[in-house]
């Protein structure tokens, strides 16, 4: 489906259905502050990992 201003459309379906892996606009969701927490600490996991050439 072709949309002028696709940026309306996304907040309208984010607002709308239940997007849990979906942090941006999406706060409502139950999963959200959990799903942040746990990225933050796989990153914060990631950058301790020493890199092997």
């Amino acid at each position: 489906m072709e949309q002028s201003e696709p940026w309306d459309l996304e907040s309208q379906l984010i607002s709308q259905l239940n997007l849990p892996l979906n942090l941006d606009q999406n706060r409502h969701n139950a999963f959200h502050s959990r799903l942040k927490e746990l990225r933050a600490q796989a990153r914060q996991r990631a950058r301790e990992l020493s890199i092997n050439s």
